[in-house]
């Protein structure tokens, strides 16, 4: 692996949380490469934009395909980084209604749950 791509599996974890890279293990192809390489190693990595900032960018774009899964990956990923409460991603929730269509919040709701549901699991200290 070259350093591009190192420094975007690097991104990766920081943007998704900690060994979420190691997904990719085994997997190749052009369209993978320039994800990580260019996407994450290169764009997710400008410095004129934080990455919280571009997290509530890729939340909103990804909010008009009205797509709860995608929604999902961003908000896990907001969570385990600290960029975002599970409050500020409700209320954006809200927000994202009025420009996204209310139907398409609908998923944007089911989304953030499911993170917040993963994540209030996940810290709960185990109780066995």
């Amino acid at each position: 692996m070259n350093d591009r791509y190192q420094r975007g599996r690097a991104v990766m974890d920081e943007v998704y949380g900690p060994g979420f890279s190691a997904a990719l293990d085994g997997q190749s192809g052009p369209f993978l490469k320039e994800t990580v390489e260019h996407l994450f190693g290169e764009v997710w990595n400008r410095p004129d934009l934080s990455t919280r900032d571009r997290r509530l960018l890729v939340l909103g774009a990804t909010a008009a395909f009205g797509r709860a899964d995608l929604v999902q990956v961003q908000a896990r990923g907001a969570l385990a980084s600290g960029d975002c409460t599970p409050d500020e991603l409700h209320e954006s929730v809200l927000q994202l209604a009025f420009y996204v269509g209310w139907g398409n919040a609908t998923s944007v709701q089911e989304g953030i749950a499911r993170a917040v549901a993963e994540t209030t699991t996940a810290a709960e200290p185990n109780q066995d």
